[in-house]
């Protein structure tokens, strides 16, 4: 079983900055991604990272979020610039394996003044 640990949410005022982390245990992840999920709306994908470098965003985040792994450590991080208050919600990290889809538990991350 594929555990993940999230790190790094917070509140940060608009213009702002953060870096969320996400450890998994287990390796060959195929896919390591984000999305995230604001209150009363559908999760919602980010960005992902995949094993042979190659990344992918959605477009309201490009030129803002980073996205990088380390396959040796097994860690996909997101580093978000110029947050706005619409970035507010509930991230999470996905991992995929095969055909097995892996989540976090979520970490809050609130952009406001």
């Amino acid at each position: 079983q594929v555990q993940l640990v999230e790190s790094g949410g917070g509140l940060v005022q608009p213009g702002g900055s953060l870096r969320l982390s996400c450890a998994a245990s287990g390796s060959f992840f195929s896919i390591m991604a984000w999305y995230r999920q604001a209150p009363g709306r559908q999760r919602e994908f980010i960005a992902s990272a995949f094993s042979d470098g190659n990344t992918n965003y959605i477009d309201f985040v490009k030129g803002r979020f980073t996205i990088s792994r380390d396959n040796a450590k097994n860690t996909v991080d997101l580093q978000m610039n110029s947050l706005k208050p619409e970035d507010t919600a509930v991230y999470y990290c996905n991992v995929r394996r095969g055909t097995t889809s892996y989540w976090g538990q979520g970490t809050q991350v609130t952009v406001s003044s």
